[in-house]
């Protein structure tokens, strides 16, 4: 299948859709539970918990009991993201085809850009480490100067700075989260089902298109894989 239109612009999530973070995410909450002395969680586990944020993950990942102490949450939540920064990109990698599609769409004239949830400044560590030859439009993760997805207030931004109309973009993500962005901001939703989260989870915030693996969005954009 592909799309009816070509895409002028493409933004991505980033956990879960260009990297897979979940590894060094559940080693820093964990390490942060164990400290406040609370059960910690399988890895597989935090794939369900993260996309809306790092204080939303702590508040999941806290038992219950602990949930209503802002103190606590306020204390685990600093100690978890302190611990994250200095090891972020442990075992933190691109999935695999994701730095070929990137290449292959800059050359190719696509703009692009990464819309994550995740504090901005750790957006745009892993970023500039994993992608440093890539040429993004805007590389934005959650910050006080804008909305968190799912509003679509920040990927509008980002397709008015590059003077690209939403019915001419693709939203690129894993979670239902994204999707509801994508479809808020009126621009197409590809589900990413590589990602962390399910085709049901998907389906049901009414992504458009599916992609197995992250080369499958050339074709779904009708852009030849070689150069």
């Amino acid at each position: 299948m592909h799309l009816p239109y070509r895409p002028e612009l493409i933004i991505f999530d980033l956990d879960g859709t260009l990297a897979d973070t979940i590894s060094d995410i559940a080693s820093a909450v964990n390490r942060t539970l164990a400290y406040f002395g609370f059960p910690q969680h399988p890895t597989e586990s935090y794939k369900l918990m993260v996309g809306e944020g790092f204080r939303t993950l702590m508040q999941k990942a806290l038992p219950k009991e602990a949930t209503n102490d802002e103190v606590l949450i306020q204390s685990a939540l600093d100690r978890a993201l302190k611990d994250y920064a200095e090891n972020i990109l442990v075992e933190t990698s691109l999935f695999p085809g994701v730095l070929r599609l990137l290449r292959t769409l800059s050359k190719r004239g696509y703009k692009l850009a990464v819309l994550s949830n995740k504090p901005d400044q750790m957006t745009q560590t892993i970023i500039r480490a994993l992608c440093e030859t890539i040429d993004f439009v805007a590389v934005w993760g959650n910050s006080a100067k804008r909305p968190r997805k799912p509003n679509p207030e920040s990927a509008l931004r980002i397709a008015m700075m590059t003077g690209v109309p939403p019915e001419r973009c693709l939203f690129v993500g894993d979670s239902s989260i994204d999707m509801l962005t994508a479809k808020s901001a009126g621009m197409t939703a590809v589900g990413a089902l590589y990602g962390y989260r399910s085709r049901e989870e998907l389906q049901g915030a009414d992504a458009e298109y599916f992609i197995g693996a992250p080369l499958e969005l050339l074709d779904l954009i009708g852009a030849p894989r070689v150069l």
